[in-house]
């Protein structure tokens, strides 16, 4: 398996469409094929996976519990999750978004079409990801897709924050305090910010720092200290690195911006 392909699983009890829409996307995407919901949450459950394409009408487990098994889970609430039906009422788009369905698209579709939902889905969630690594006001919570990644970043963010200048702050000690395992938190932390837990960390310490320079209450030691770095110059480092420019060009920066405004 390609490792740089995104996971697609899809599931759909008739065979023929099921292998069309897999050969349409085997060429970009690492798909997993299955016959019903069960197979697919069993699935999810055991492996990594990027986006799930699921039928409505399926035996054992239709689409629509197994897109409330899937929203209604913090381990998997973030995978996108594309609805396919030949019901094309209103009311039945209305009720595969009110289960939690990221894209509703009804049979007979155009594989170009779910080509672009999919795309438009992962690629979406790849710059919200990226905009939070570098752009420095910018909260955790820009990688939430459901109310419950939001409650899950929001704690994770308040955990380092409090406990932001202990050098020991580490993936066990939240892992502990969130009331997970070590994998299951690296996982999900994973997936929401495309980050390791001690990336988190490191970046929101970064970011808390962008704040305490533009207010200019402390010299760039005392953060260092208060943020938990080692040293002023591992700090200064790391600020560097992350922002392209150093804590006090960060500091003169903001003066000049405050002068023109």
């Amino acid at each position: 398996m390609n490792p740089t392909k995104a996971t697609i699983v899809i599931a759909d009890d008739h065979q023929d469409i099921l292998d069309f829409i897999a050969e349409d996307l085997e060429e970009q995407y690492h798909v997993i094929k299955v016959t019903n919901g069960r197979e697919a949450l069993e699935y999810v459950r055991l492996h990594p996976v990027d986006l799930i394409v699921s039928d409505v009408m399926m035996p054992v487990m239709d689409g629509y519990e197994f897109c409330t098994a899937i929203k209604d889970d913090l381990l998997y609430s973030h995978i996108p999750f594309i609805m396919l039906t030949a019901k094309n009422s209103l009311q039945s788009k209305i009720e595969g978004l009110e289960f939690g369905a990221d894209a509703y698209i009804e049979k007979p579709f155009s594989p170009n079409f779910l080509q672009a939902q999919i795309t438009s889905l992962l690629r979406n969630r790849k710059s919200l990801r990226e905009h939070y690594h570098s752009a420095p006001s910018t909260p955790i919570e820009i990688g939430a897709h459901t109310k419950g990644d939001q409650v899950f970043l929001k704690k994770l963010n308040a955990l380092i924050l409090e406990n932001m200048s202990e050098q020991s702050l580490c993936v066990d000690m939240l892992a502990e305090r969130m009331c997970m395992s070590r994998p299951t938190l690296y996982r999900k932390i994973k997936a929401l910010s495309d980050l390791s837990p001690n990336e988190l960390i490191n970046i929101t310490r970064l970011k808390k720092a962008t704040q305490l320079l533009t207010n200019q209450e402390y010299k760039v030691y005392e953060i260092a200290n208060k943020l938990g770095f080692s040293t002023p110059s591992h700090f200064t480092r790391n600020f560097q690195k992350q922002f392209g420019i150093s804590p006090k060009e960060f500091i003169y920066k903001m003066k000049q911006s405050a002068n023109v405004s």
